[in-house]
């Protein structure tokens, strides 16, 4: 099925690092709800392996086809998101007042978090076709900011500010990829930037404190600036070595939210200190290294903005959630890739980790 060249320019460095991410991930998760009175939630670092199972599937499966065909396909399979996504408010699962996840059968998962994908494909596919350097002007931009808007609008009707967010940011990281003409960049930046306050109009308004809580999480100590608070405090009380595994009081007495998902960073610095800390950056830094290293070598162009797409996506998640967690970001529901609890989550990085992987082993082959 494979030709061997393709197989033996595998990055089994990338696998071994996400695997081994993943692995803190569990622990950590098993770490931070030993405490709970709940059997089930006790038992959610075996629905975690579970999930990095399937994703691992997933991971496997993508290798088997041409990440090429992704981009034939690309626009059809936007299409079919759309249809998912209006699904999802019509039909979804409501949890905590978000409308957010379909059920099929026994599955129920998250159509946003592939939504990101999806829209680096097609978005990907769209500049594939267009030249390198610099002559993309404002014009050139309408039919992209389309295919970016339209999901982006129905995942806020959701609510999930974090991952429309995070759709902004793809589009924007693709202008910057295709090297956009200087002018027509300053003017996408100047105007995005005249914009932004008016959003502060059509947010809701648990978002709005959790912007004013920001800036003074103080105002509401109780209420929205909770989360960054207590997060402040167990990064804090972590000192340099940390409190020792499954011994981290603000997870253990529940002062901590959101500490399995979120604000699992908290719960590892709490444990295991600014070292563990810079072990898991480490990590990721690695991972990101030898990715970008990986993409740096490909010949196709729908390839490169394939991949610079997905790991620019994976690393704004990483950035984000450790400012969420130490008061430098709102709290807006973003995971930290295969650390936070999340099947939907997982599978989708598993997924995207996939391709980058596919893009590599056949970045010899391709002219």
């Amino acid at each position: 099925m494979f030709d061997r060249r393709i197989v033996s320019s595998f990055d089994w460095t990338i696998l071994i690092l996400t695997l081994i991410i993943s692995s803190v991930g569990i622990v950590f998760i098993y770490s931070a709800m030993h405490g709970v009175a709940s059997d089930s939630l006790k038992k959610l670092y075996i629905k975690q392996i579970i999930w990095v199972s399937y994703g691992l599937a997933c991971l496997l499966i993508v290798l088997l086809f041409d990440y090429r065909h992704l981009a034939k396909f690309s626009y059809l399979i936007y299409f079919f998101l759309l249809i998912l996504l209006a699904f999802v408010l019509l039909f979804g699962k409501k949890v905590s007042g978000a409308q957010r996840w379909l059920t099929i059968g026994n599955f129920t998962f998250q159509v946003s978090e592939m939504a990101k994908i999806i829209l680096i494909i097609t978005l990907a596919k769209y500049f594939g076709g267009g030249k390198l350097i610099g002559d993309y002007k404002l014009k050139n931009f309408i039919i992209p900011g389309i295919l970016t808007i339209i999901p982006f609008l129905l995942i806020v009707k959701q609510p999930d500010l974090g991952t429309s967010m995070v759709l902004l940011f793809i589009l924007f990281v693709m202008i910057l990829i295709v090297e956009t003409h200087p002018k027509t960049l300053l003017l996408i930046i100047g105007t995005s930037i005249l914009i932004l306050p008016l959003s502060w109009f059509f947010l809701k308004d648990y978002q709005k404190e959790r912007l004013l809580t920001l800036i003074d999480p103080n105002i509401d100590p109780l209420g929205s600036g909770y989360h960054i608070l207590q997060s402040r405090i167990a990064i804090g009380s972590g000192g340099f070595w940390g409190k020792g595994l499954m011994a981290g009081t603000q997870s253990r007495l529940h002062f901590l939210p959101e500490q399995h998902t979120d604000f699992i960073f908290s719960v590892l610095a709490e444990e295991m200190g600014f070292a563990g800390s810079c072990v898991l950056l480490i990590l990721y830094l690695l991972f990101f290294i030898k990715a970008l290293d990986l993409i740096s070598k490909v010949r196709d162009r729908f390839g490169m903005l394939l991949g610079l797409g997905i790991i620019s996506t994976l690393f704004f998640y990483v950035v984000f959630n450790l400012g969420m967690t130490i008061g430098l970001f709102p709290v807006v529901g973003i995971p930290l890739p295969l650390v936070s609890y999340g099947g939907s989550s997982i599978v989708s990085t598993y997924i995207a980790i996939g391709i980058i992987l596919n893009i590599g082993m056949r970045r010899s082959f391709i002219e």
